[in-house]
């Protein structure tokens, strides 16, 4: 029961950050919303940051799962980039509250060290980016293009551009929205 309960807290504080005009989520809305007292919450976390920690950790087991899956499972580099980039922005589409936990905006009132394990998972996922560019270039031969780590950090610039017109539109303006046009611009550099 506690693992669930666990789960249950994060789900709700997710919930909670779905709410765009939400400046700063408390520990006493959120166990208003779960009919829990706040004590009750802290049985199951150390802290408000504790619980931001384990929003961060779904993030990062569920988006590194699944670009590992998408490595494994294509073998072309720019397959790989294009589905890498399209999962970034769907989970954000699917996911409103950790789109705000990803570009910080949920933090700005929280412990410091929560933004550093966000730039941490933005740091890794621009890593897999250039990864993928170094085999695109090595596959066409092109090794005195500018450097992978150039366009892996544009690349991760326009993701988190998207993220952030997601949250700022009050989740109006879809990350996907138009992406398609966008990749086949994209794609012309890569």
């Amino acid at each position: 029961m506690s693992g669930e309960r666990r789960n249950q807290i994060l789900q709700a504080l997710a919930s909670i950050l779905e709410q765009p005009l939400l400046a700063k989520t408390t520990t006493a809305y959120l166990a208003e919303k779960l009919n829990l007292s706040e004590a009750a919450l802290y049985r199951h976390f150390a802290s408000k940051a504790q619980m931001f920690e384990g929003l961060i950790e779904f993030i990062e087991e569920t988006l590194f799962t699944r670009m590992n899956r998408i490595i494994e499972e294509q073998p072309q580099p720019l397959n790989q980039i294009e589905s890498i980039l399209t999962l970034l922005l769907a989970f954000a589409e699917k996911n409103p509250g950790m789109t705000r936990v990803l570009i910080g905006d949920a933090l700005v009132h929280e412990n410091d060290r929560l933004q550093v394990r966000v730039n941490q998972v933005h740091d890794r996922i621009e890593a897999t980016l250039r990864q993928a560019i170094r085999l695109r270039f090595t596959e066409l031969n092109q090794l005195t293009t500018p450097q992978p780590s150039i366009h892996a950090n544009t690349l991760m610039c326009i993701i988190i551009g998207r993220w952030h017109q997601f949250a700022k539109t009050g989740f109006k303006r879809r990350p996907l929205e138009g992406w398609d046009e966008q990749w086949r611009q994209l794609n012309r550099i890569l």
